[in-house]
């Protein structure tokens, strides 16, 4: 089943769209579809008053659902919330809480995503050809349980806390990182290739954080443990360049790892007299 999304208008309201989910439309006729429930500010609203619904024949009745979204959704939030398979593509910038909880399946984004892209997922994968707002990844202000499976590809820069309280899974940024990434980190892994702002893994306990670019400063709170020729970022992607090892955060007992390429980062070579 695929099924194309045009937005009527442009949303000058948050829209709520839960529904926007291959296991809600699977199985749907395109009427019943067009009459599922959203949320336009105050108002409650049916998909079909927002979005021009169409579905596309295809010759072999695949079981998989593909919705895709075509057009500006940057008002758009809970796009594929909870998803447990199918895919989604959105052809312009989406909205907060993107593929909060899924389970499986895969979103793509060909454009910028808000905050909580990912919020607390436990399988799947989001693949963000943009940038990405705040909490990439994180959980809700004052839940401990973040991302628990899965994996988060963002091709542009991401904002602050990507991947606080993260248990398991896999966040690779190709572009540049905010202030507190893997703040509370007890798990999985987080790649930013390019530079990464300060307090990286700040109160981790476990995990793996790998910076490709500049640093401004290490935490107090972290220790040198070697250099290293290479660091494996996940299977079949290995990064070959001499890194810093850090081990932290200390402050919690922690011995989470905390990987800094050396050459853009001539003013941590002090380090290198403890080794």
């Amino acid at each position: 089943m695929m099924v194309n999304l045009y937005p009527i208008k442009e949303f000058r309201l948050p829209v709520v769209a839960e529904c926007i989910n291959p296991d809600v439309f699977h199985g749907k006729s395109l009427k019943e579809i067009e009459r599922l429930g959203v949320w336009e500010g105050n108002k409650q609203k049916t998909l079909g008053e927002l979005f021009k619904i169409e579905e596309i024949k295809t010759e072999s009745a695949a079981e998989t659902t593909v919705i895709t979204i075509n057009g500006d959704a940057s008002r758009v939030r809970h796009i594929g919330a909870g998803m447990k398979g199918g895919e989604i593509v959105v052809k312009g910038d989406a909205g907060m809480h993107l593929g909060e909880e899924m389970h499986g399946g895969k979103i793509t984004v060909y454009g910028n995503v808000l905050g909580w892209a990912g919020s607390m997922m436990k399988g799947g994968t989001i693949e963000i050809h943009g940038n990405a707002g705040d909490y990439l990844g994180a959980p809700y202000r004052g839940s401990t349980e973040g991302m628990k499976g899965g994996k988060i590809i963002v091709h542009g820069n991401v904002g602050r806390e990507a991947g606080a309280h993260m248990w398991k899974g896999i966040i690779k940024i190709y572009g540049c990182a905010g202030q507190f990434a893997g703040f509370r980190m007890h798990g999985g892994t987080i790649y930013v290739q390019k530079d990464c702002e300060t307090r990286v893994g700040a109160c981790m306990v476990d995990g793996t954080i790998v910076v490709g670019g500049h640093l401004e400063s290490v935490m107090p709170t972290f220790t040198i443990e070697g250099l290293r020729k290479r660091v494996k970022i996940e299977e079949g992607e290995v990064v070959e360049a001499p890194f810093y090892l850090f081990i932290g955060d200390l402050t919690e007992n922690g011995h989470g790892r905390l990987f800094v390429a050396k050459e853009p980062n001539p003013h941590l070579s002090h380090y290198e007299k403890f080794l």
